[in-house]
């Protein structure tokens, strides 16, 4: 393929990086290690594999209908809409299985279904941590949501934190407790009085960077062990989502 030439201004401190991987072999000029890395932080500034974290009790509410497409449908239209190549369905087996194996062949993306004999979310995930890249999509199977994820995703890269969480308000309070901000940062989460009308609550969906799978030992709940771990060490963003959300039961 033909090149372009371009002429372009660089940081002194950046062309000296650059030229020190020029080894005369591999790379073997200032153009070739400037193309190489560019290409490679291209690659790895997106997120192309979503999980959605289905329990096999709940595969009817997946089919559930929302604006003629079932809830799983428009799940993995939300991921392809967002770029996401790849989505991954953990589950348990049930009498409705088959019916979520036609869904899946609907989708506009790659959608593998993988059955998980697990006692919690945490565990659903660490059990595919082997088939996971290094950042990735977490979702609760049991949520609609439809907001801008390439901002969340962005916003995740750039801050370079284990963890991101989706959050919204809600005027009750969450089953897990309300999510206690430090500026970008969640820091803690805490029940509250019934008597506050405006709490920030998890919209049920994350990005994670492979790491995270060091905390997971002798954890079965991503929102009861997992996330309060990782808030106390700083390392999950808070994401306001400002969009559309459903919790279906």
């Amino acid at each position: 393929m033909k090149k372009t030439k371009i002429a372009i201004s660089v940081n002194p401190t950046l062309l000296a990086q650059i030229d020190a991987k020029v080894d005369g072999s591999i790379i073997r000029s200032r153009s070739q290690a400037m193309e190489y890395y560019l290409q490679k932080g291209l690659q790895e500034s997106s997120i192309t594999t979503a999980v959605l974290l289905i329990r096999g009790s709940h595969h009817d509410i997946c089919l559930k209908t929302i604006n003629n497409a079932t809830l799983l449908q428009k799940q993995i239209q939300f991921f392809a809409n967002s770029g996401i190549k790849k989505v991954l369905i953990v589950t348990q087996h049930s009498t409705l299985t088959n019916k979520l194996l036609l869904e899946t062949e609907k989708a506009p993306i790659e959608t593998t279904i993988i059955e998980k004999e697990a006692k919690g979310n945490a565990q659903a995930l660490h059990a595919i941590k082997d088939q996971l890249p290094d950042t990735f999509i977490v979702m609760s199977g049991d949520t609609y949501n439809k907001f801008d994820l390439t901002k969340m995703i962005k916003k995740h890269l750039g801050a370079d934190k284990l963890a991101s969480m989706g959050l919204m308000t809600r005027s009750i309070a969450a089953t897990y407790g309300n999510a206690i901000l430090d500026g970008d940062l969640i820091i803690d989460f805490q029940e509250k009085p019934k008597a506050i009308s405006s709490n920030i609550v998890n919209a049920g969906i994350y990005i994670f960077k492979k790491e995270i799978f060091e905390l997971f030992e002798k954890s079965s709940s991503l929102e009861k062990d997992i996330f309060p771990k990782i808030a106390r060490i700083k390392q999950l963003l808070g994401f306001f989502t400002h969009g559309e959300y459903e919790h279906l039961e």
